[in-house]
């Protein structure tokens, strides 16, 4: 029987009823096919604008192919963690082209993304370490650190002055751990990676870059935010997921022989999981090497994001911050932004509302995420039907008081 304060906590929250009840509910809606830039819903065909497959690859009929090949081979699943019988050759294999993707010694893969920081975030500092992080870092990065044991201190979103203060506060011999977002999920801006590497050669500091929403996306053939800046050799550490750019489910870390190593052994969100199933490491093999033999994909990524981000900010929307596929339209109201975000939806627009706590009430958004298979006709509408719901909500004249 539930203890009763436990079921009086349950029973007062009341926030998903409330949005049911007003029909504006945006979560769980179950998707019943998925044709990459278009999926139907409830038997309705939408634009999708809310997906993290930047390079459209989904579908891709080799992405497919590799997966159905690696069931025929493989199974279905290992039926085991990667520590003891979940390592499959095509794993390994895997492993040794996102290291040189990105430019590191070794990498290992995990179940997703989240585990991979979860581990490795956890693994290196211990109870005598610091880390420091970015407040707008994942919370799968928030997560870890609180399982690491570790002394936790923030700074200010890349307020490079604050980090300069909390590296300056911590004793010289203290091991400590720099993790910031490559691009961050929210707001699509990138992390001062040249301040942040310079800090940390200066405070003899460990650099941690996630590079979920910036592997496909930046840097020489979507290499990730080191490649982009030039700075490979400064960052330690490199995490990145399947999940977004490669149409896969899974995650990584890539860095020196020695740190994997220690983390094959310490890192209980990898060793405690069942592995990566082959055909998601087929099909994440398999869309690396499509973004690597076709540069055009980013160039077309890039090239409707710069579209997009023009055309919402001449039609009078706030997307500020923004320097990448992720474009935040800034709503500032959490009900407004659910009113939003339910009316694109009847006009045949899938976007991500993201409301308080996600974010503070006041930097409440719709999350637009751009593809590099959207055609222009396809960007046309979507602005079409956010300036028709921008008029009928005022928003756009919100943004000008």
């Amino acid at each position: 029987m539930i203890q009763q304060i436990l079921h009086d906590k349950l029973d007062g929250f009341q926030i998903p009823d409330q949005l049911q009840a007003a029909g504006m509910y945006p979560y769980f809606r179950p998707i019943a096919e998925n044709h990459d830039t278009e999926v139907v819903i409830q038997g309705r065909r939408l634009l999708m604008f809310g997906s993290n497959s930047y390079m459209g690859l989904t579908n891709h009929p080799k992405v497919l192919e590799a997966a159905r090949n690696a069931i025929e081979v493989y199974g279905s699943c290992c039926s085991g963690s990667r520590f003891l019988n979940g390592t499959s050759q095509l794993h390994i294999e895997l492993e040794e082209r996102l290291a040189d993707h990105v430019g590191k010694e070794a990498a290992l893969i995990f179940t997703t993304g989240f585990q991979a920081n979860l581990g490795a975030v956890a693994s290196f500092t211990g109870r005598s370490g610091v880390i420091i992080l970015d407040e707008l870092d994942h919370a799968s990065i928030i997560e870890g650190s609180r399982l690491s044991f570790s002394r936790v201190l923030k700074y200010g979103h890349n307020d490079m002055a604050e980090l300069e203060r909390i590296l300056q506060q911590i004793p010289q011999d203290t091991l400590k751990l720099i993790v910031a977002d490559g691009i961050f999920s929210m707001e699509g801006d990138i992390c001062n990676l040249p301040e942040i590497t310079r800090l940390a050669n200066q405070y003899e500091a460990t650099v941690m870059v996630d590079d979920a929403h910036a592997i496909g996306v930046i840097g020489k053939l979507g290499s990730g935010t080191a490649n982009h800046f030039g700075l490979t050799d400064q960052v330690d550490i490199i995490m990145g997921t399947f999940s977004k750019s490669l149409a896969s489910i899974g995650g990584f870390i890539a860095t020196t022989k020695d740190m994997v190593k220690y983390l094959k052994h310490h890192a209980r969100s990898m060793i405690f999981s069942a592995s990566v199933p082959p055909s998601a490491v087929a099909a994440a093999l398999a869309a690396l090497k499509i973004i690597q033999a076709e540069p055009e994909r980013q160039e077309s990524l890039w090239e409707n994001t710069r579209y997009m981000s023009a055309s919402l900010v001449e039609m009078g929307f706030e997307i500020s911050g923004t320097e990448t596929p992720i474009i935040p339209i800034y709503i500032r109201d959490n009900d407004l932004t659910f009113r939003f975000n339910q009316r694109l939806f009847e006009e045949g627009i899938f976007v991500n509302p993201v409301v308080s706590p996600a974010v503070r009430s006041d930097a409440s958004l719709i999350r637009l995420s751009i593809m590099a298979t959207h055609t222009k006709a396809q960007l046309n509408k979507a602005l079409e039907k956010m300036e028709k719901v921008a008029e009928e909500l005022h928003v756009l004249e919100m943004n000008h008081l």
